[in-house]
């Protein structure tokens, strides 16, 4: 490759699960890649198997109250020191149009944008896990 168009094009950020997703055990490292020119919706794919990645978006913009409270087992599993270094996104169930999309707003993964650490949590809270994605 070209060492100027090297220069210029962007670091994938590489993200280290703290604890393994829920079903894929021993996979702890994925690459966050942005999707769509504006920015919301990634990609979270793994780099121990090429054949498995999770469409991913930050809640607020299609769900401005969406305020997971995180247990301090998590914060210090994340070593979190600053409520700002947390980002929560949510898995996007892809349906055949907008209007059949849903996310599932009870297993946010929160990641730590200071240290790149990240993991899904499973809230005890009343939300869905198929939630209408809103304009």
């Amino acid at each position: 490759m070209n060492p100027a168009v090297e220069e210029s094009v962007p670091a994938i950020p590489l993200i280290d699960f703290v604890r393994p997703l829920p079903g894929f055990p021993g996979l702890t490292q994925f690459a966050l890649v942005q999707v769509d020119d504006d920015g919301l919706l990634s990609e979270l794919r793994s780099v121990e198997d090429s054949d498995l990645s999770f469409l991913v978006l930050p809640p607020g913009p299609f769900f401005p109250d969406y305020a997971p409270e995180i247990g301090d087992d998590v914060v210090e599993d994340l070593g979190v020191t600053s409520p700002d270094e947390v980002i929560p996104l949510v898995i996007v169930n892809a349906g055949d149009t907008l209007a059949t999309t849903t996310v599932n707003l009870l297993a946010p993964v929160l990641v730590n944008t200071a240290r790149r650490t990240a993991c899904q949590v499973i809230l005890d809270e009343d939300l869905s896990v198929r939630a209408p994605l809103q304009a």
